[in-house]
Parts: C-alpha cells; structure tokens; sequence
C-alpha cells in the first residue's frame, strides 16, 4: 500500500529542503516514523545548533506545485518506501528519496541492464550496442540508459520493443540532447524517462554523476560499450561494482581512444562481452543485486564522489587526521574534534571515541541535522564546511 497523499507531500518537501540529502532523509525516516513527523521534528531539532535558518524547509505550495506540472505530462511522483518504487534502486544506498516517472512503471519489477558508452561512438559501436540491447531485450530484460548520444541512444532504440528506461539528468520535462526529444517520447510509449531532479530543473555537469548513480542502481549488471578513460561511463561501471553489481565490458582496438576504458575494465576483472549469451551466462541472480551493498575499501585511483548532499552543496575531499579527544566530554563534541573537512569511516570514530556504534549514528544524526556534520556513501562523515 502506498503512503498516504499528506505523506507523499511531506516526503517531496523533505526531498526538496536544503541540507537534506538521501542519507539524511533515510535517518529522519527511521527516526521519526515518516515524512510529516520529520518534518514537523526537524525545526526543533536544528535549532539545537543554532542554525535552524540554514535548514530551508520547501513549501507545501512548492511541493504541490511540482506534483502538479509532473501530472500534467503524465508523469508520476514515486516515493522510497512504496511498493511502486523499484526494489533495485531502493537497495542501493543512499536511494534517492522521490523519483518521478512518465511511462510504464511496470518495467521496474523487471529484470534490468544497464548499457551505456560514449556519446562519440564509432558505427560500429552504436551498431554493437544497438544489437546487445535487442538481444538482452527479447531475453527478458530491460535496458537502462541515460539518453546521451552515440551508445545511449543505440542501446534505447535496440529495445523500444521490449522495455528501455532513460533516466534524466534534469526534471522529467527536460530532455537533453534536444535533438532526443523524439527518442524520448518515443521511450515513454514504449518504456519510461525517470529523475530524481525537480521539475523544470536544467541539467548542469555536476547532475549526471547523479544520474549515473540511477543508472547503476536500476541495473543487475552495466555493460559498457566504448569508454575512453576517465569517462562517465566509468563512473558508472564504477558505481555498480560500489553498489554489488556486476560489470561487462566490450573489447576494442588499443588504437582507438574509445575503447581504452572498457579494456581497462577488462584488465580489472569485468567480463569480456560479444554477444547477450556472455551477459546471461554471468548474470548473478536477481536476488544477489536486491541485497544492500557490502562495505568494501576504495582501491580506485578515481576520487569518490559525493552523491548525498544535493547538488548545489559543495563537498570536501582529501585526508583526515585523527586525534585523541577527552573522553570527559559529551559524545556530540568528541566527534566533532575528530572530524574534518575531508571524510573519515564511522568505524574509525567508534575505535577512537570507544562509544557503541548505535551511539555514534545517533551523535552523528542529532550533529547532521544541526547542520554540523555532512554524511557521505560508504559510512564516511566530515564536518560541516559553512
């Protein structure tokens, strides 16, 4: 059963207010029981620091607006938590916490592959890509993209007869490329666009990272057909193995710019792909992709990147330095000692302040909403920059 319409309100103006990212979200959730609690909660709470005008709440007016103008083009808000919002992406933590559709939503209880590559992909390429999206199709699957140019659009056109998603950068009424508009209503007849950015919201450079993160969290497995290195496509790949998830990869020339990445991410462990059969023959089971993540070490020489706050909130990198606090003082300001801009493991305060990590997440939880600490994926927080 679904929640209820104040909940479905609640939880996009949650969605929507600055500061409040999906590890946020989740946190308010568990700890007050829903949407409108937190929300009725989370001024007092911020209070607390001080810093309650920095918590900037979205409107009922904003949110119901919003929903609104999605209706209208037929689109649908989907909230974390109902059983409509696709059990793949819930269990890839931090889940966006609302998602808008336009289309079928039943393909989201389905079987899904990612395939996504460069957008100046060879004939070739875009002709493979075109050929594993139909295979995989008629074998049952549905093939997730992101809508770009070259192997994305070969992989949507591949499978319109079988079940394609795109998902947006921007809001679910801005496409991008233009020149894809076409492609894209063309995908919700036949499949579905879907976002977790804001209605009317125009895609900049920093939202596709966020997007790729959707891609792989929809997906069993991403298949990447030409990547040049340090590409988004990488990022994706990247992403699902985070997120447990299997990674294929296409073999190309070594003379060829675009196909140095999918060697590389052969050379690392992805499996050698030519046709559909190599992809089923190493599918790991469906419920192998539901489970949460494991919590692994980065070996990456790529930075993390950040995907909890939104996207105008600015997030540090680098290395932390711990250092000893007084076991005297309340948990809240022994974290905080330890913390830095850059993120450190939970674990690593639970060792160094000796408290239970139940205590520590509730410390955490009361000096993230004070607007004092920022949360990161893989169990890492630093403290707040403003």
């Amino acid at each position: 059963m679904g929640h209820s319409q104040a909940e479905r309100l609640a939880a996009l103006r949650l969605a929507r207010s600055a500061e409040i990212g999906p590890i946020t979200y989740r946190n308010l959730i568990e700890r007050f029981g829903g949407a409108v609690a937190a929300l009725d909660a989370l001024p007092s709470i911020a209070a607390r620091g001080g810093r309650a005008a920095q918590i900037r709440i979205a409107s009922s007016a904003q949110a119901q607006t919003e929903i609104e103008h999605a209706e209208a083009i037929g689109a649908r808000l989907i909230v974390l938590g109902e059983p409509e919002y696709p059990a793949l992406l819930a269990a890839a933590e931090p889940a966006p916490p609302v998602l808008f559709i336009r289309g079928n939503l039943d393909l989201f209880a389905r079987s899904a592959i990612s395939i996504v590559g460069a957008r100046n992909a060879s004939a070739n390429g875009r002709k493979l890509a075109q050929s594993l999206a139909a295979g995989l199709g008629a074998r049952g699957h549905v093939i997730v993209s992101g809508l770009a140019r070259g192997i994305d659009a070969a992989a949507h056109k591949g499978s319109l007869g079988t079940g394609t998603i795109a998902v947006l950068a921007g809001g679910i009424d801005q496409i991008y490329p233009e020149e894809h508009r076409a492609l894209a209503e063309d995908i919700t007849e036949h499949g579905a666009l879907v976002t977790e950015m804001p209605f009317g919201h125009v895609a900049r450079a920093v939202d596709f990272p966020r997007r790729n993160r959707i891609i792989a969290g929809l997906s069993r497995a991403t298949l990447v057909v030409e990547a040049a290195e340090r590409s988004g496509s990488l990022i994706t790949a990247r992403l699902a193995l985070e997120l447990g998830r299997e990674v294929f990869a296409v073999p190309g020339s070594p003379l060829d710019a675009r196909c140095r990445g999918t060697n590389g991410l052969l050379r690392d462990g992805a499996v050698l792909t030519e046709t559909p059969d190599d992809v089923e023959a190493h599918l790991p089971p469906l419920e192998a992709s539901l489970q949460p993540p494991l919590l692994r070490a980065r070996t990456h020489t790529q930075p993390a990147l950040d995907f909890t706050a939104p996207a105008r909130a600015a997030s540090p990198r680098g290395r932390l330095e711990i250092d000893a606090t007084d076991s005297s003082q309340p948990l809240g300001v022994r974290i905080l000692e330890l913390l830095g801009p850059s993120p450190t493991a939970i674990d690593e305060l639970v060792r160094e302040t000796g408290a239970s990590a139940a205590d520590i997440q509730a410390a955490l939880f009361d000096l993230e909403l004070e607007g004092l600490a920022l949360r990161h994926p893989g169990q890492q927080v630093s403290r707040s920059s403003a």
